[in-house]
């Protein structure tokens, strides 16, 4: 089983660990259990929008396609930075990033000052 920390670097800047929450990966409400295979840390933001979410539609095709799973699926796998920008190179990552948010202006222009001063990887 993978750490279940490897995979909760949060796009937010500034979201402290100690406030990331336990989810569901696959909701309750969609048969998922509460067994250390379907728990990932997320932080509040993350797993307020995703909710009980477990697929989307990709912006690029308009097809529905599943979330990205923390525990199967590898983060370089599919995102990558461009500057303070993720990009989503499949289109489950299109997807999660829609739903979850990760290009909100605000926290794209965070991200950018972030990276000016140095304390926030540009890709």
């Amino acid at each position: 089983m993978r750490d279940p920390v490897a995979n909760t670097a949060c796009s937010r800047p500034g979201t402290p660990k100690l406030l990331f929450q336990i989810d569901h990966i696959i909701a309750r409400k969609h048969g998922g259990e509460t067994i250390a295979a379907n728990l990932a840390l997320s932080c509040y933001f993350c797993n307020s929008y995703k909710g009980p979410n477990i697929a989307s539609l990709d912006p690029d095709s308009g097809r529905l396609v599943r979330l990205f799973h923390p525990r199967k699926d590898r983060w370089t796998d599919h995102f990558a930075w461009d500057g303070p920008i993720l990009v989503g190179q499949t289109a489950i990552a299109r997807a999660t990033i829609l739903v979850l948010w990760m290009n909100h202006p605000l926290v794209v222009e965070t991200r950018r000052l972030l990276i000016a001063d140095g304390v926030f990887p540009s890709g």
